[in-house]
């Protein structure tokens, strides 16, 4: 890839190796462009590893009144379960309605029953289901730690999800298959130009030197970070970013029992969290649950955005306040903070209440800049963005990723949730067999990467092989979740699990050591901000 990216001439150069570039990548690519993609740390390493794992409408969009956003999403979120059923699963929401403290009162609840069936109609009868209610034994049945001395009824509505993380690396190395030069730890340094001002392309730190990219058109699809690219482009220091955060933090699934995926309210305030089982097992419980998101304004680094005391404090209030149970700072097992790339708008307000549309532009040089958005409608911003680019190239090329499956999707058949290949096949695909060459190579590739955790050995290697994973954080947080589901015990398995690449990846004891303390130290930055706020404030004091 990298010698691809010194040799060759392409017609466009996608900077930033999220969900909208590895998006804008495969577009391109399968529409015949000559594309390069290039991402300064990790695919996904950003926002699109840091999300509450939704495909999804947006319920919430509708009752703001934005039909269109939700009508799009909903269209969206049915051509991703098609192209991606190994990546994308049917997900049940439910909404309890409480007689009072809850996400719907009883008042309400007609009114939401309306907004369900527009949300149905809208798109969401597409997933092959339509919304149902439920008696409130029914509703305690999905959740049985709601308090039953306020339950009243519940409504069911469905929904999908996706390992962020991964869907974004299939994306990136479906554009790969598609023809793209793709490569990560590739920075965009400098932008260049040709004499009358127009932009040729980039050059790009790998690490041991510098290439010169040359694109006829260069793409920035760099999130949050997108001002820096306009920033190389335009030398001025511009602002049309808005950070928001989101937080969600992960407890074991018996605290709560939750099968389904579940609404519940924040106390004072008009905002509700997702609680959503995670890691299901074959007798169907599940092994943990995540809950989340915030969504506040950030000014901090955009690169280690971490939860502070305010956020614990926002998502365990709305857990106790929902739930008739306890749930402790010493019950996390696990955490992620992410920060969406809103685009600043006129208006001010709540992070909560801006428009989740995205925006395509042009600047003078004829760097193309896509921003804002959401991780369901990555394809129809990529599908504008790469028409932007067609139209800077004077050329005509019909968009090919409506109906474009992903690898691992052609010929894949959904397994039972009890058959031992099901997890596999749901993070693989059809290239589950690969991880079964691998066993059967070395069968103690069969061993838990992480004690207590579901991932293998031979996911490791398969990670270093053939998913460009560089360090021992690549693996342990993006091409397995294991550091989101349990911190603790993946450091203690974090030696072990740098020892097993190593040969892959021709590590020396020194470069082990490295790895192992880059880990650690992401840890402790974790730890260390969760109690930041309170320090900050006896400092002031």
């Amino acid at each position: 890839m990298l010698e691809r990216l010194a040799a060759d001439h392409f017609d466009v150069l996608v900077i930033g190796g999220g969900i909208t570039g590895a998006g804008v990548a495969l577009d391109a690519a399968s529409r015949g462009l000559r594309t390069a993609l290039v991402e300064r740390d990790d695919f996904a390493s950003g926002t699109s590893s840091k999300s509450s794992k939704l495909i999804h409408g947006g319920l919430r969009y509708l009752q703001q009144g934005d039909v269109r956003l939700v009508y799009q999403a909903l269209r969206e979120r049915q051509r991703l379960i098609d192209n991606a059923p190994h990546l994308v699963s049917v997900l049940p929401f439910m909404i309890p309605v409480l007689t009072r403290d809850g996400p719907v009162s009883k008042k309400i609840a007609k009114a939401l029953r309306t907004a369900l069936w527009m949300y149905d109609l809208t798109g969401g009868l597409r997933i092959g289901k339509r919304h149902q209610r439920l008696a409130a034994d029914g509703t305690l049945g999905h959740c049985p730690t709601l308090p039953a001395d306020k339950v009243s009824s519940g409504f069911v509505y469905y929904d999908a999800s996706a390992d962020d993380a991964r869907l974004t690396l299939t994306i990136a190395r479906t554009a790969a298959r598609h023809g793209a030069a793709v490569a990560n730890r590739c920075e965009a340094v400098e932008l260049t130009k040709r004499a009358d001002g127009t932009v040729d392309g980039a050059l790009v730190d790998t690490g041991d030197e510098r290439i010169h990219v040359r694109s006829s058109v260069v793409v920035s699809a760099a999130g949050v970070w997108a001002d820096e690219i306009r920033r190389l482009d335009e030398g001025a220091d511009p602002d049309s970013i808005r950070p928001a955060k989101g937080v969600h933090i992960t407890i074991p699934w018996h605290l709560v029992g939750n099968d389904i995926a579940v609404i519940i309210s924040v106390p004072r305030d008009k905002r509700s969290l997702f609680l959503v089982p995670w890691g299901q097992l074959p007798n169907g419980t599940y092994e943990h649950c995540y809950v989340g998101t915030t969504d506040t304004d950030y000014s901090g680094s955009l690169d280690e955005p971490q939860t502070n005391d305010d956020d614990l404090d926002y998502v365990l209030g709305a857990l106790n306040h929902s739930l008739d149970t306890t749930i402790s700072r010493t019950d996390v097992t696990g955490m992620w903070a992410g920060l969406r790339p809103l685009v600043k708008q006129a208006s001010s307000g709540r992070t909560a209440d801006l428009s989740r549309r995205h925006t395509v532009t042009t600047s003078d040089s004829g760097v193309i800049t896509v921003t804002g958005g959401k991780l369901t409608t990555y394809r129809e911003m990529a599908e504008d963005t790469v028409d932007a680019v067609l139209a800077r190239l004077d050329r005509r090329e019909r968009c090919r990723t409506k109906r474009l499956q992903l690898i691992g999707a052609d010929g894949y058949v959904t397994l039972p949730d009890d058959h031992p290949d099901h997890r596999l096949a749901h993070r693989y695909g059809t290239e589950l067999a690969e991880i079964k060459a691998l066993v059967a190579m070395d069968n103690t590739l069969v061993r838990p990467l992480v004690t207590g955790l579901p991932y293998t050995r031979a996911e490791a290697i398969h990670a270093v092989r053939h998913e460009m994973a560089t360090t021992l954080i690549d693996v342990l947080t993006r091409r397995t979740r294991a550091h989101l589901r349990h911190r603790e015990a993946t450091l203690a398995a974090a030696a072990g699990v740098a020892e097993l690449i190593a040969p892959e990846l021709g590590w020396s004891e020194q470069d082990i050591e490295r790895e192992v303390s880059a880990y650690r130290d992401l840890c402790y930055h974790e730890l260390v901000a969760s109690r930041r706020s309170a320090a900050t404030a006896q400092v002031t004091a």
